[in-house]
C-alpha cells in the first residue's frame, strides 16, 4: 500500500503542462533510489502564496517558472545569495524549524547557464548581448558576469520596466546598458561574444543581426521546444555555434536536485555523473534523439 506521507516536489507556473522538469527528475531520483514523487502544478501568480499555504508535512521541495520567480521572494522565510542578488528564485526548499514549516529559496539558473556555456567552449566573455528583461534575463546577466563580461547590451521592449537589470549590473560590477528593440544600437558597439535570447519561442526574431555576428559570437537560446527557434535558425544557417536553452535546464535541475536532496547546491550527488546522464537521456526519450540537430552545440 502506497505512504500518503511519501516525499513529494513539484514544478510550479503558468503555463507549465509543457515542462520536462518531471522527467528530468524523476530520472534523478530513480537513479538515486529514491522514490520520491515530483510532479507538476499549474499556479498563476496570484495563486502562489495560497498554494504555499497549503502544502503538508510531506513536501521537500518546489521548482518555480514563469510567472513565479520574482513572486514569491516575499512568501520565503530565506534566500540565498545568488537569489538575492539576482532578484529570482527558481527553486524552494521546504523545511521544518521547532515544528514550523520554513522555506527556503534558490536560483540555480545563474549556474545553469554558466555551466552550458563552458560545456560549449565559452569560458570567456568580453561583452554580450541580452534579450528580454524578465527573470531568466536576470540570471544571464548574472552568468555572464561570473565568465568576466564587462560590457552587456540588454534589449527590452519596454526600458522602464527594466531597471532592475541595470541596477544588477551596478551591484556586479558590469556595464548593463538597455536598449529598445528597433532603436538601431544592434550595430553600434564593437561585436559581442555571447549573445543570449531569454524570449519566449513566440516572440520569433526580433533583432537582424548581421552575418558577421552570427558567425562569430555563440548563441544562447534559453528556449528548448519548439526547436529550433527563429534565431537559432538564423545563427545555424551561416555556421554559428548555438546553445540551446536544454543545457541550462538539466544543469540548474541537477543543482535543484542536490538542494532536495542534501540542502546545499554546493555538495555534489553520491555519484552524480550517473544522475546527470540519467537526465541528459530522459531529455532524449521525451524530445526524441535527434532533436537537437547536428552543428548546435552544447555538453550532452
Amino acid at each position: 500500500m502506497s505512504d500518503a506521507r511519501a516525499v513529494r516536489l513539484a514544478v510550479l507556473g503558468s503555463p507549465i503542462a509543457h515542462s520536462l522538469s518531471p522527467a528530468l527528475q524523476g530520472a534523478a531520483y530513480r537513479t538515486l533510489g529514491l522514490d520520491w514523487d515530483y510532479g507538476i502544478r499549474e499556479v498563476t501568480a496570484d495563486g502562489l502564496a495560497g498554494f504555499l499555504a497549503g502544502l503538508g508535512p510531506e513536501w521537500r521541495g518546489l521548482s518555480l517558472t514563469m510567472p513565479l520567480k520574482r513572486t514569491v521572494l516575499p512568501l520565503l522565510d530565506a534566500i540565498d545569495p545568488v537569489a538575492e542578488a539576482t532578484g529570482a528564485a527558481n527553486t524552494v526548499l521546504i523545511g521544518r524549524d521547532s515544528g514550523r514549516r520554513t522555506l527556503t529559496g534558490f536560483n540555480t539558473d545563474v549556474h545553469g547557464v554558466a555551466r552550458s556555456l563552458r560545456d560549449a567552449g565559452v569560458d570567456r566573455v568580453g561583452t554580450a548581448r541580452v534579450l528580454g528583461g524578465g527573470a531568466t534575463a536576470g540570471s544571464v546577466i548574472a552568468a555572464l558576469a561570473d565568465l568576466g563580461a564587462e560590457r552587456i547590451r540588454v534589449t527590452v521592449r519596454d526600458v522602464s520596466r527594466a531597471a532592475d537589470l541595470a541596477d544588477l549590473g551596478g551591484r556586479l560590477g558590469v556595464d548593463v546598458a538597455l536598449h529598445v528593440f528597433g532603436d538601431g544600437a544592434d550595430r553600434a558597439d564593437d561585436p559581442p561574444d555571447v549573445v543570449a535570447s531569454t524570449l519566449p519561442a513566440v516572440a520569433g526574431a526580433p533583432v537582424d543581426f548581421p552575418d558577421d555576428v552570427a558567425r562569430k559570437a555563440v548563441l544562447f537560446d534559453v528556449v528548448y521546444a519548439p526547436w529550433p527557434t527563429p534565431l537559432a535558425a538564423r545563427w545555424l544557417s551561416v555556421g554559428g555555434r548555438v546553445v540551446p536553452g536544454i543545457d541550462m535546464l538539466i544543469h540548474q535541475a541537477l543543482l535543484q536536485v542536490r538542494i532536495f536532496v542534501g540542502g546545499d547546491p554546493a555538495v555534489p550527488l553520491p555519484d552524480e555523473a550517473s544522475v546527470l546522464a540519467a537526465m541528459a537521456a530522459s531529455v532524449d526519450r521525451e524530445l526524441g534523439r535527434d532533436w537537437r540537430g547536428p552543428v548546435a552545440v552544447g555538453g550532452f
